[in-house]
């Protein structure tokens, strides 16, 4: 490990890079934080899915919003304390390989969340290109599926070179992304809220023993869990952030919490102007669910600023494909370093100090699948989107559970322990398995998305599928990283500060 001399200190030189490569030191609590929330895409995430969940359980959707933030904060803790004890870039694989073994880390720390954030990537360029080419007036093209996918391979081009460049980067772009994203949001619900018609808003909107029955209570639940979905990539930064095995974990519970209040504050805003009645602008019109926003932009905000809205959905899909580069590319670092992928993967790039190779290789392979998918089906892609949330409850799930597991010899240690690394993490844990399993209960209707195989829905099969290549493909990397696979949960440890 090399440090700066002092004299260099002094002089301002930059940090010099530690452990995997990466530069130690480059972001703080702020950065941490703005990179979680930009993950989510907070802006893009409420207009896609308030609509749908408010056409499941009408004026209880934040209700829902407040349900399905539980298991998200749950796992929090577990990532904070698993984080504590182990800060490894490459979080969730190194976790689950200390806890359960290399099979598991492999397979559901690394395979099962590459997977989900592949699938996210084309999704976020293809919303992006789409906003892009609207707001410039270039609706003919915005139709037009090439035309599309051009410009999203054009915008995976351009997120990546920014990643390839360095965290402080990508922390500096973010900080204007985000900034913008809940700029509009605040200024959309305040406009809302103070539209003459608008409704008082009420408590029994946050009622959850008002739901009419267990199926509709779940499908809202679910919807809410993607929403919420990404901050844990900024604890991939853990190695390049200051006190990381402390601040990262701070972060994300930072994150869930700020998410939370910024999509009850949206929820509450339209419904209170739009009511959820199924005609016009109603949030019950199922012509409006697919994008909330930009329906009641234009008679909450005006015309004009209603384009500020739309920058912001379109800003919101670009700011979570740059981190998602960003934590993709440092946790295949992470699986390289501890021989579990091939060595390209641990390439550092000399002036940087980033991923070099992970990060063109995910911003390739993501232009890639968004090509074949685009070529497939319009309808395909639809699908591979609505399948993450499969991928989610699984990696989500295990790695809480892993954090009860692997802390399990020192619950009694103190009140502290048994709550926040047993009993909480487990709940969430449980919580994540049950909603996987419901997913997978409702994703194996053919009915469940726009396409299905011999009765089976087509988004089931590419869910389970992800999951069954993942398999697959540790058959085949077992016989290449032989090492890592024998003796994997105690080899992780060499690069791993174990703190606790």
């Amino acid at each position: 490990m090399t440090h700066p001399t002092d004299a260099e200190a002094r002089a301002g030189a930059p940090p010099a890079p530690v452990g995997k490569g990466l530069r130690t030191g480059s972001v703080g609590l702020l950065a941490a934080v703005t990179l979680g929330l930009s993950s989510v895409a907070p802006a893009y995430s409420i207009a896609v899915t308030l609509g749908f969940v408010t056409l499941t359980v009408g004026d209880l959707a934040p209700a829902a919003l407040l349900l399905g933030f539980l298991p998200i904060l749950l796992t929090a803790f577990a990532f904070r304390e698993l984080n504590r004890a182990m800060p490894d870039c490459g979080t969730t694989f190194v976790w689950t390989t200390r806890a359960f073994g290399p099979v598991t880390g492999w397979l559901t720390g690394g395979w099962v969340v590459q997977s989900a954030t592949l699938i996210a990537m084309t999704a976020l360029s293809r919303v992006g290109a789409g906003y892009l080419l609207h707001l410039l007036g270039l609706h003919s093209l915005a139709e037009s599926r090439t035309a599309v996918t051009v410009c999203a391979v054009l915008l995976l081009a351009a997120v990546t070179a920014v990643a390839y460049r360095g965290l402080q980067l990508a922390a500096s772009v973010q900080y204007v992304l985000l900034g913008l994203q809940l700029l509009a949001l605040l200024g959309f619900g305040a406009a809302a809220f103070g539209r003459h018609g608008a409704s008082t808003p009420s408590l029994a909107w946050l009622n959850p023993l008002a739901f009419g029955g267990f199926g509709s209570f779940a499908e809202a639940v679910l919807l809410c869990l993607f929403i919420y979905w990404g901050w844990d990539a900024l604890i991939t930064a853990n190695e390049e952030t200051r006190d990381g095995d402390r601040v990262s974990g701070q972060a994300a519970v930072i994150s869930t919490v700020v998410l939370l209040g910024t999509y009850l504050f949206t929820a509450f805003a339209a419904i209170s102007f739009a009511g959820t009645g199924t005609d016009g602008i109603g949030l019950g019109n199922p012509d409006n669910a697919s994008d909330i926003l930009t329906t009641l932009a234009p008679p909450v905000l005006g015309a004009a600023l209603a384009k500020v809205m739309q920058l912001a959905v379109c800003v919101s899909a670009v700011s979570a494909l740059l981190t998602c580069l960003v934590g993709s590319s440092r946790s295949t670092l992470s699986m390289a370093a501890h021989k579990a992928l091939p060595q390209a993967f641990t390439r550092i790039h000399p002036r940087h100090s980033t991923p070099a190779f992970g990060t063109l290789f995910f911003g390739a392979a993501a232009a890639c699948l968004l090509v074949v998918l685009a070529l497939v089906s319009g309808d395909f892609l639809g699908d591979a989107i609505l399948c993450v949330g499969l991928l989610i409850a699984c990696y989500y799930g295990t790695t809480a559970l892993a954090c009860v597991w692997y802390f399990r010899r020192r619950l009694l240690d103190s009140p502290r322990d048994l709550l926040l690394r047993g009993l909480l993490p487990l709940l969430g844990g449980l919580l994540m398995l049950a909603a996987f399993t419901r997913s997978a209960h409702d994703m194996y209707d053919p009915a469940y998305g726009s396409t299905s195989f011999h009765g089976v829905g087509g988004v089931f099969l590419l869910g389970a599928g992800s999951i069954a290549t993942g398999a697959l493909a540790l058959l085949i990397v077992r016989t290449r990283f032989h090492h890592f696979f024998c003796d994997g949960r105690t080899s992780v440890a060499g690069l791993t500060i174990t703190k606790d």
